[in-house]
């Protein structure tokens, strides 16, 4: 089957881990795998270009920053956007194949999370769908969030859900997991910071609490046993964490903005 007329776009940092089956399997679909490189430090550039894919480097500015770069610099005007712990499902990858794409459509995608080799279906992970294939000359990444970049989507446009999963390679070991908390927390402080939002001692304690609530009874992550309870926890320290920065931003008058790995949320 011929390739689709789609530039796939990537944004890395050290994912030298990932990259390879990333790659692979969007050359099963796209004319061209798109890697923007935050100046890597492992293998990740040799990897890429080994695989064929074209190469740009960037300074890391941000999510919506270096991915704009890169539908900017995209050959063709659709966009698939992936992060690099990302790869497409067999069913995805069908699905996209299958596709005739439509100027008035956008597509998204349900992302499904791999935590140390177990698949989580549920605390609010799941379901997860994402645009992620859009026509480029009408949309583009907001660039002004810290975290969860958006895209901005036109009223007009439609959203197609396409069949298949997007698997989502994003915690390692127990160690990378306590690493992204504490680089989301930090960033998610930074942005309430510049929103203004404050961090009284109610929101430090009881917020905390209700998204433990939240995670574990209404997103049901009691039905993913005891890697649910695990998740309900740590999502709870996570707001907890973040209230606490923001209370030493609010406090000292300075923010740290923390660097972050070239991928996704």
């Amino acid at each position: 089957m011929s390739l689709l007329p789609i530039s796939a776009v990537v944004i890395t940092k050290n994912e030298a881990a990932n990259i390879q089956r990333c790659i692979s399997a969007l050359q099963q679909v796209v004319s061209e795998v798109l890697v923007v490189d935050a100046y890597s430090i492992d293998d990740t550039v040799a990897i890429a270009e080994q695989m064929g894919a074209t190469l740009i480097q960037k300074k890391w500015i941000g999510y919506g920053v270096n991915k704009n770069l890169g539908n900017q610099i995209a050959t063709y005007d659709w966009v698939l956007s992936i992060d690099a712990d990302e790869v497409l499902s067999d069913e995805l990858i069908q699905s996209l194949q299958q596709l005739a794409l439509q100027q008035h459509q956008v597509y998204a995608i349900n992302r499904l999370v791999n935590y140390m080799g177990q698949w989580v279906y549920h605390s609010g992970w799941y379901p997860d769908w994402k645009v992620r294939l859009f026509n480029k000359t009408a949309i583009q990444w907001e660039e002004h969030a810290l975290v969860h970049e958006e895209l901005i989507i036109p009223a007009n446009k439609r959203i197609v859900r396409l069949k298949g999963a997007l698997y989502h390679y994003s915690y390692k070991s127990e160690e990378d997991h306590w690493n992204k908390i504490e680089q989301y927390a930090q960033l998610a402080a930074l942005q309430m910071a510049q929103r203004n939002r404050r961090a009284n001692l109610l929101k430090l304690y009881a917020a905390p609490i209700a998204r433990f609530f939240k995670t574990f009874l209404l997103k049901k992550g009691f039905m993913d046993g005891k890697l649910g309870w695990k998740i309900s926890c740590r999502n709870a320290y996570l707001v907890y964490r973040k209230y606490q920065i923001l209370r030493t931003i609010e406090q000292t008058g300075n923010g740290k903005n923390t660097e972050t790995q070239g991928h996704g949320v």
